[in-house]
């Protein structure tokens, strides 16, 4: 995609994190964003801040996991915008559970949103993408798309199945004026951490507070800087977006040390 002016998009997750600095860095380059979540108040705060800047802004209460509301958000976005160029799957929550002791309501609460959000997205907006000359997907993996951490498992195999699903829809549309992005951040500062199903397992040690407050100390990068690393992605219509220094250390350690890297994080997991 050449430029974001005059173009429309559509975010997930907006209310708060990447999701918010992606709808007002995108606002900042002239680009009509259609944001959705769940938390209504949060959108409020997102649709002021891109205000202030003088964008265009459309809110939707959405709830990703469900087929339905995410069909009629892409209807919606059209409806009051006339077009849509880029949709943003970008809601996501996470679960800290061993694989023995999560429930399948738990496990399926995340899936629901993490990569069930993502298939509806990407379907209920790519026949409205067609249409453009030029248009863009961008599902947000993460790094645990590519390495794992015990007793996230849940979390792990909906950001590997973010990923492979894009890859292969990435192959399907090479052809067409749709360009499609997978995007893997590392350790960003929002409140994902604070956020998380977080319950005590056989061998983890650690209780929520203190599981918050490693994550802030390895969350290098602002939400607002991996917004803007990712809006330079979708600029240069890159297949695969890294966010973070850690993002590229870790990328580089898995595909040299794909064996012993799983047995590091296992002994790294264990001490902690």
């Amino acid at each position: 995609m050449q430029t974001l002016a005059n173009k429309v998009a559509a975010v997930t997750g907006a209310a708060s994190g990447i999701g918010r600095m992606l709808a007002v860095n995108l606002a900042a380059m002239g680009c009509e964003v259609a944001i959705s979540d769940i938390d209504d108040a949060g959108l409020q705060k997102t649709a002021e801040m891109v205000k202030e800047l003088n964008g265009t802004v459309s809110i939707h209460e959405v709830d990703v996991a469900r087929q339905e509301d995410v069909e009629q958000y892409a209807s919606s976005v059209v409806a009051q915008h006339g077009r849509v160029h880029m949709i943003i799957n970008n809601a996501g929550v996470s679960l800290a559970q061993s694989v023995e002791d999560v429930t399948y309501p738990d496990f399926n609460w995340l899936m629901g949103i993490n990569f069930w959000g993502v298939v509806y997205g990407v379907k209920a907006f790519l026949p409205y993408l067609r249409q453009q000359p030029e248009s863009h997907i961008v599902n947000i993996s993460s790094v645990n798309g590519f390495i794992t951490w015990p007793n996230h498992a849940p979390y792990c195999a909906s950001k590997f199945a973010v990923k492979g699903f894009t890859e292969s829809l990435w192959q399907e549309l090479r052809h067409t004026g749709v360009r499609v992005s997978c995007v893997h951040p590392g350790g960003i500062r929002t409140n994902i951490a604070r956020n998380t199903r977080f319950y005590r397992s056989p061998g983890c040690k650690m209780t929520h507070e203190q599981a918050i407050a490693a994550f802030d100390k390895i969350a290098g990068t602002s939400a607002d800087k991996a917004a803007r690393q990712i809006i330079a992605g979708i600029l240069k219509n890159k297949q695969r977006i890294l966010v973070g220094t850690d993002a590229y250390l870790l990328d580089i350690l898995t595909r040299l040390f794909p064996v012993k890297f799983v047995q590091w994080m296992a002994a790294i997991a264990g001490r902690k």
